[in-house]
């Protein structure tokens, strides 16, 4: 007697149900509603790629929501102690899939969480998964996005959505294709006072808007920092190198790579710029419709070369008025580097640690953060109408991605936005990885002019069986 068990899908079941006749039949959602279909009604599956710190903290977002089911979740790593990051939180598969199981528990649910530390194994096995959160480091998010959205899931990546170039330009053209929901984890996108900040820029409050400065205390994880690890540390245990590598060529396993540390290193990171830019350039690049910058130029502060990011930067990202987007000239600082105190501002203002100040004819707009604009000079803040609202708030980050799942609308942070915003901070990316070299950009060939050493940058090498 043959003893194997049998899968017997909901799509054998129809099939039988129409051979033999039956006058009724169950119909899977996606027949009904198309590739990625989820009923209005229906709890939206999701499976976790990434389990560290902020793989963490998007599972206790989510968990939040009624409307959603976690049923899988794929990290090559299984414990991390981030104690010493700004996590302050044990991390990993396994602490995170406990959290997890024991959130389902107290609502009365003794399920087992599907755990993997290969993600495509956890793809080709967990077919009923509707969509997929990558909170993977950087250097893996374009391969798990275009796979995911390939197999028909929609998809929710952190910043950067892709670690170069060629890839925004990929998972842009793939997301169009597909027409899934997709959504970058710039979360400040979602907030009332980054909405309100556009606004004021649109209207004019403080006159032609032509400048921004935009800076972020963010320097390197390990400051004294000269070149790559040398030689080779223990492997973590329940860890796979690997697999965490994914298209990057295998090195030694050094502990200065992980965890959070690799923000540090190129081919996994981009330092501060591609850890903030998405968040503290989404203003500007909203308001003035910014895609195509004519020259990009940042430089290195404290020491870095081919390998490492530096401590700090100083940069600037020039557009000139074509189409839909404005002439606007962007200022870019980290590590502690701020700009020069406007005249506008107060005599005896402080800047914050963090912030973007939006220079007009008229006054400037200061914006901490998400907090909501702030006008100056203040002769100007008490004369001024409020413009009234044009864009449609939010019912919060992540209720807006699954929102837009089960009604089948796209989100404000979607990857076609999304691709634009990070092209833009990767060329700034791309600028420091060159030593500080201006790139005067040809957007339709995606070429740095005159500069053929950065197409290893604008289209990273991969290893064999990681190809896009």
């Amino acid at each position: 007697m043959n003893k194997k068990k049998t899968s017997f899908s909901r799509r054998d079941f129809v099939k039988a149900s129409l051979l033999s006749g039956v006058g009724f039949m169950i119909v899977p959602r996606h027949v009904l509603g198309g590739p990625g279909y989820v009923a209005p009604s229906d709890k939206v599956n999701l499976g976790f790629i990434g389990a560290g710190g902020k793989g963490k903290q998007n599972v206790q977002a989510f968990l939040k929501l009624e409307d959603v089911n976690i049923s899988a979740i794929a990290d090559p790593a299984y414990y991390w102690n981030l104690a010493d990051f700004y996590y302050r939180s044990e991390a990993g598969r396994g602490p995170t899939a406990e959290l997890i199981e024991d959130f389902y528990e107290g609502m009365g649910d003794r399920k087992r969480l599907a755990q993997y530390d290969d993600f495509r194994k956890m793809m080709e096995e967990s077919k009923d998964l509707d969509a997929i959160v990558c909170s993977t480091p950087d250097h893996t998010h374009a391969y798990i996005t275009l796979m995911a959205l390939k197999m028909g899931k929609h998809v929710y990546c952190e910043k950067p959505l892709t670690h170069n170039i060629w890839e925004a330009r990929e998972v842009a053209k793939v997301t169009k294709e597909t027409g899934l929901i997709t959504q970058m984890g710039n979360s400040g996108h979602a907030s009332d006072g980054i909405r309100e900040t556009v606004e004021y820029l649109r209207a004019g409050v403080i006159g032609e808007v032509k400048e921004c400065h935009a800076w972020v205390p963010a320097g390197r994880w390990l400051p004294g920092l000269q070149g790559i690890p040398q030689g080779e540390s223990t492997m973590p245990i329940g860890f796979d190198w690997d697999q965490w590598l994914g298209p990057r060529e295998m090195v030694p396993f050094h502990q200065d790579y992980v965890p959070v540390t690799w923000r540090d290193f190129w081919d996994y990171g981009c330092g501060a710029l591609g850890d903030f830019g998405c968040h503290d350039l989404d203003a500007v690049t909203w308001a003035f419709d910014l895609e195509n910058p004519d020259t990009v130029q940042v430089f290195p502060a404290g020491y870095s070369d081919d390998k490492i990011a530096p401590y700090g930067e100083i940069g600037y990202f020039n557009f000139s008025a074509k189409g839909k987007q404005k002439a606007m000239k962007i200022n870019w600082y980290s590590g502690g580097l701020k700009p020069d105190l406007h005249p506008a501002l107060p005599k005896g203002f402080s800047f914050p640690s963090r912030a973007a100040m939006y220079v007009g004819t008229k006054g400037v707009i200061f914006n901490s953060g998400s907090r909501n604009p702030q006008v100056f000079p203040e002769s100007l803040r008490n004369s001024i109408k409020p413009p009234k609202p044009s864009i449609a708030r939010s019912p919060g980050h992540f209720r807006e991605w699954i929102d837009g799942i089960k009604e089948n609308k796209p989100s404000a942070a979607n990857f076609e936005y999304g691709s634009r915003l990070t092209e833009i901070t990767l060329l700034g990316v791309l600028s420091l990885r060159l030593g500080g070299k201006l790139i005067e950009w040809d957007y339709n060939n995606m070429k740095a002019k005159g500069i053929p050493e950065a197409d290893q940058y604008i289209q990273e090498p991969v290893r064999r069986g990681w190809e896009m």
